[in-house]
């Protein structure tokens, strides 16, 4: 048998609705063994905390580069990052709306419709959706969303109607509460009572919200600036109560905490003001955010749920450009909103005891698809997996438990809104359209960055010479040109038979009405 290699060699398509992966079958058949050796271990199917933060950048935390190195040393996420396995090429969507529904759908945005964020109460949301939670509810799962959701405000697409038993945080985005009220950003908000009032009377919530399962939201409090520095705080402290309270019992459970952290603008909590070297609200808010997983991660061990607990840390993408110096770090081109590496590639921890080996680094592709069928798969509920719909996930489950694991992920598809933009195969990724690298035009409904550009011709890059994709290699390498050509339709083809989906704007509102 030739070496593997992610270019050359083929994948199956094991159904229809299914996106095509790599079997190796000798590694699955050893995480099936380790995972048969948990449940008889421990007698329990395995816990799932998904730590989601805002805008923090690929290069932030010390383990990927950043830390002591770019003013906010980040020890909690470097010690995580050398117990677990660390992602190189973790893949969000390009803004945080549409990451935070393909991690919870396993699907696309051209799929599951949320091409970008919905804006001041605007419709949209989880329509029609199938979703992590409620699969794993239907299971037996106790299921807690805590922090930002910003996956829709009407009720159908709510946390508390999609599967979370709880939930407490808010439902839009960090800035949509406080811009309007901070007189350095938007003094002629501020400063103007008619305009204060403008925003005040616009159909979003200004409160954050706390919702059981099937209810109606109630108003904890309303998200004024000195309000929102304390909410990473009683957001980590939620999660922490919830997972005491978890602790001795035989049901296992799925914590999806959000934190609030650190979107523009940053106002951190005052015991972290000034604790970064940088000195900057954006490097304190990291300084918090590394205190706040050291705290679960410690409420974990101190119940003795660690072991039981598989713990993903990522970002819902890159750095927001416009709002420099409140703004991540990344190496790659771009930030977020775009579909150049820098706005989509993402931190990506996995950690769980005695089941993903400790200080592994890899480069194989994952992308937020791919949670949920690797969380169904993990916890033997892979019969769940909808097959009404296409799912774009691949199960990764041998890829995170097996040492040296390999990715079972050939490509990766980068959708810049209903655009399909390029695709990622082994070091090398085709461009077919792209934004400019230009700021200052920034769309701002979701921070979509620059002007769309569709390419005449396609643009090849090789992510390990050239990871500022700046230098197009397509002409010295025109035999690649067939197995990118060959994943791009096979991509394209599928919506044939699973048609895209829009839930918001006027092409949304027009299918309603109708």
């Amino acid at each position: 048998m030739p070496k593997f290699d992610p270019i050359a060699s083929p994948t199956v398509r094991t159904a229809e609705h299914l996106e095509p992966a790599f079997a190796h079958a000798e590694q699955s058949d050893a995480a099936k063994k380790k995972i048969a050796e948990f449940s008889a271990r421990r007698r329990k199917r395995p816990n799932v905390l998904v730590f989601l933060m805002d805008d923090v950048g690929w290069g932030d935390f010390g383990c990927y580069g950043g830390g002591v190195a770019v003013g906010a040393p980040t020890p909690n996420f470097d010690r995580l990052a050398r117990a677990g396995l660390q992602l190189t090429s973790c893949y969000s969507e390009p803004t945080c709306s549409p990451s935070r529904a393909t991690l919870l759908t396993g699907r696309v945005p051209h799929r599951h419709g949320l091409h970008r964020p919905p804006m001041y109460g605007e419709p949209g949301g989880l329509i029609g959706e199938a979703t992590l939670p409620q699969l794993l509810s239907d299971s037996g799962y106790a299921t807690q969303a805590v922090g930002k959701w910003h996956i829709g405000e009407n009720a159908a697409s709510q946390p508390q109607n999609v599967g979370f038993d709880d939930f407490y945080g808010f439902l839009s985005v960090s800035d949509m509460y406080t811009e309007w009220r901070d007189p350095h950003f938007f003094p002629e908000m501020v400063y103007s009572e008619a305009r204060t009032e403008w925003v005040k009377n616009m159909p979003f919530n200004r409160c954050f919200v706390h919702a059981k399962k099937g209810g109606t939201p109630e108003n904890v409090e309303e998200v004024t600036i000195p309000a929102l520095s304390l909410l990473d705080e009683k957001w980590c402290q939620y999660s922490e109560a919830f997972i005491q309270r978890m602790a001795g019992g035989k049901q296992p459970w799925l914590l999806y905490h959000c934190t609030r952290g650190a979107h523009f603008d940053n106002y951190p909590h005052e015991r972290f003001l000034a604790a970064s070297p940088a000195k900057h609200p954006y490097k304190d808010t990291l300084i918090e955010l590394d205190d706040i997983v050291r705290r679960l991660t410690e409420a974990l061990r101190a119940t003795g749920q660690l072991e039981d607990t598989l713990i993903f840390i990522s970002s819902d993408n890159g750095p927001h450009m416009e709002t420099w110096p409140d703004a991540a770090y990344t190496p790659f081109r771009c930030g977020k909103g775009s579909t150049w590496e820098g706005g989509v590639r993402v931190p990506g921890i996995v950690v769980w005891p005695g089941m993903v080996e400790a200080g592994i680094q890899s480069d194989g592709l994952f992308g937020f698809s791919d949670i949920l069928p690797t969380v169904l798969a993990l916890a033997g509920e892979s019969a769940r997996l909808p097959a009404d719909r296409y799912i774009d996930g691949v199960d990764q489950s041998s890829f995170l438990l097996a040492r040296d694991g390999l990715s079972h992920r050939k490509y990766h598809y980068y959708w810049l809104m209903s655009t399909f933009s390029a695709l990622r195969c082994g070091e090398y990724k085709m461009v077919l359209s792209s934004t400019s690298d230009d700021d200052t035009g920034a769309w701002g409904p979701g921070g979509f960055t620059g002007i769309l550009q569709k390419h005449t011709y396609p643009a090849l890059y090789n992510l390990y010479l050239d990871p500022k994709e700046t230098h197009n290699y397509m002409t010295r390498k025109l035999a690649y040109m067939e197995a990118f050509q060959l994943g791009i339709r096979q991509h394209l083809l599928t919506f044939k038979r699973f048609p895209p989906k829009t839930v918001m704007g006027l092409q949304a509102a027009d299918a309603r009405a109708k």
